[in-house]
């Protein structure tokens, strides 16, 4: 039996569904717009014009931000920029690298206590990190990780080790016992089976997991802020903050500013983009 074609949509249906997507897109994309015409217009005021084509050019607010120095005439803008690139690789390197062996034991064994830890982790999600700012304070004071990387690092991680395991366990739970069991067989040992075929079938949910937990770390502000005193252990949030003061904002550099911090994530999510899609659905199943 012949099935009936499919009837392409009509012309004028066509054109009012691709007039509402521009619409959405320009509604979407104009915030982002307006800040990038603020950052290439000369001067520091907030400006009321709607239209986002400015009628000056200038690269000086861009070139005020990156060229900031310190009072010893060294480049403070390279050494922040650094400090948030420090801070948020260790973060996805200490949480993926606990989560991994976490997530695949909840995964793989039924011990006592098992469920209860994951509801605990769960919970964890549950509050700001700002909550824990008082503790968190006083002990690295009295561990001597105030002003410290590695301090505002391993800060970060604990946060990111929740995430990341509930992350990472669902994702094991879609890898087949059974590749595991033919490996088994062959003699590997779990170490091998765990390295050599479970690690490389969670690549996806490894580069997903380590995006967020990247992003967390590249994007926090107040914990930085409130650990961080010396404007040489600054992360780029913590600068931007700098710009608006007490009595006036400098809008420019403001946006400028903010412009060059969201780059390296945007540079992430299009390098790591075909692993986004398949890390954020495969581990979407109930443990």
């Amino acid at each position: 039996m012949a099935t009936p074609s499919t009837q392409a949509p009509s012309l004028p249906r066509q054109l009012l569904v691709h007039a509402v997507l521009v619409l959405i897109s320009l509604a979407t994309l104009y915030p982002v717009l307006w800040v990038l015409k603020m950052a290439l217009t000369p001067g520091q005021a907030f400006s009321m014009d709607p239209s986002l084509i400015p009628t000056e050019l200038t690269l000086q607010n861009f070139a005020d931000v990156v060229g900031t120095r310190d009072a010893a005439g060294g480049w403070l803008f390279g050494r922040q920029l650094f400090n948030s690139l420090f801070v948020s690789l260790i973060t996805s390197v200490v949480g993926i690298g606990l989560a991994c062996t976490a997530g695949y034991g909840l995964s793989r064994w039924n011990f006592p206590g098992r469920d209860a830890g994951m509801s605990l982790f769960l919970v964890t999600q549950m509050f700001p990190g700002v909550v824990m700012a008082i503790p968190l304070y006083i002990l690295l004071d009295e561990l001597g990780l105030l002003d410290s990387l590695t301090g505002l690092a391993l800060v970060y991680a604990t946060t990111a080790i929740p995430f990341c395991t509930w992350n990472l366990k669902g994702y094991f739970d879609t890898i087949p016992r059974e590749l595991e069991e033919a490996a088994r067989m062959d003699g590997a040992d779990r170490l091998t089976i765990f390295t050599r075929i479970v690690l490389p079938l969670a690549r996806p949910a490894l580069v997903v997991t380590g995006l967020f937990s990247f992003m967390t770390a590249w994007n926090e502000f107040i914990l930085a802020a409130t650990f961080m005193g010396d404007e040489r252990s600054f992360t780029l949030p913590v600068v931007l903050q700098g710009y608006v003061g007490d009595f006036g904002t400098e809008w420019g550099r403001f946006a400028a500013g903010a412009i060059l911090v969201s780059l390296p994530v945007m540079a992430l999510f299009f390098a790591l983009q075909r692993y986004l899609v398949e890390g954020l659905t495969a581990g979407g199943v109930k443990g």
